[in-house]
């Protein structure tokens, strides 16, 4: 098949300018790999492994289903009882894993690590400011996330359309779009903004490989691009969800003007991972993004980076370049 070619994918060694986001409870060997075995670049999640052993248990797995490049997602949270960054960060290293997702709070120290032992690291950003502050902190490459994403948006509240050219005029690193990619038109576009590449985290939750129960990838194949809510925005730490019981009675309790004590029983990571199990969309909160609206198939992984990919080069040899030879024949 043809290939876009672009800094990314010459920078981290990889057929594709697509990345599978690291993504709790769902960045595991079974989708990283099936993203690496199709060119693209998977990561598995740090935290989404009990503790930093399990990490390196869970990395040998996934470098016995590919010998493709791979990564890990590290994302560094403030908490009263933060997990062992540190050792999850030496677990990555111990692991030979040569290329990491790093996402949250003051990332400097992780980042001093992970380039000291030739580890390349990308840094998610939800600003301009933020890529920079990353830019100068020495990341290989910075993935920047619109207010469309799953997760954690920021509280700025600006969409992609607008963040990622923006970041485009002022970032020297190579720079994935997130946030509302699932197809072929949004990586053109992404490129056209001045991306280097996409960073799809709830696309490839609607793949075979995903391992999460299947009516969660049904439900994203139902649901439209009004069915998300953002809650924790009284709180200051806006989280983008997937719109049910749960997180509809987070919102209630938050319009009520109630501190966040009131709500953690409801959020608990757990309750949410159980629901991802046992399949019941109520059970919790579940991370989902805006492009759910565009998300109407359950493909392999495979067929989704080949769609995508290949549509991508059609319309750029195909309609564009049409439209480009219009306006010469007018001219």
């Amino acid at each position: 098949m043809s290939r876009l070619q672009t800094r990314f994918t010459q920078a981290f060694g990889v057929d594709h300018p697509i990345a599978q986001g690291g993504m709790q409870w769902v960045g595991r060997a079974e989708l990283t790999s099936a993203v690496a075995n199709a060119g693209a670049l998977g990561f598995l999640t740090a935290l989404t492994q009990p503790t930093p052993d399990d990490l390196l248990k869970e990395i040998d797995r996934c470098r016995e289903m590919t010998d493709r490049p791979f990564g890990v997602n590290l994302t560094i949270l403030p908490s009263i009882n933060p997990p062992p960054y540190a050792e999850y960060r030496q677990a990555i290293i111990d692991g030979g894993v040569k290329i990491v997702e790093t996402a949250g709070y003051r990332p400097q120290e992780h980042v001093d690590a992970f380039k000291k032992h030739g580890v390349k690291v990308i840094h998610k950003c939800t600003a301009v400011r933020h890529a920079l502050s990353a830019e100068r902190m020495g990341v290989d490459a910075i993935s920047i996330d619109g207010f469309e994403c799953a997760g954690h948006p920021g509280e700025d509240d600006i969409p992609g359309l607008v963040l990622i050219p923006a970041a485009a005029n002022v970032v020297k690193v190579p720079m994935l779009a997130s946030g509302g990619f699932g197809d072929a038109r949004g990586l053109v576009a992404a490129l056209a903004l001045g991306a280097d590449g996409i960073n799809m985290g709830t696309r490839f939750c609607a793949t075979q490989e995903a391992p999460i129960h299947r009516n969660f990838k049904q439900a994203l194949v139902d649901g439209d691009e009004r069915a998300t809510a953002l809650i924790f925005r009284t709180y200051r730490n806006t989280a983008r969800v997937a719109r049910n019981a749960i997180s509809e009675k987070v919102i209630a309790i938050e319009a009520e003007g109630k501190p966040f004590e009131e709500v953690a029983s409801l959020v608990k990571g757990a309750k949410g991972r159980e629901g991802l199990e046992n399949g019941d969309t109520q059970h919790g909160i579940w991370t989902a993004g805006m492009v759910q609206g565009i998300i109407d198939t359950i493909p392999t992984v495979r067929e989704l980076i080949e769609t995508i990919v290949g549509e991508a080069v059609d319309i750029v040899g195909g309609r564009l370049a049409e439209a480009v030879s219009r306006e010469e024949e007018k001219a």
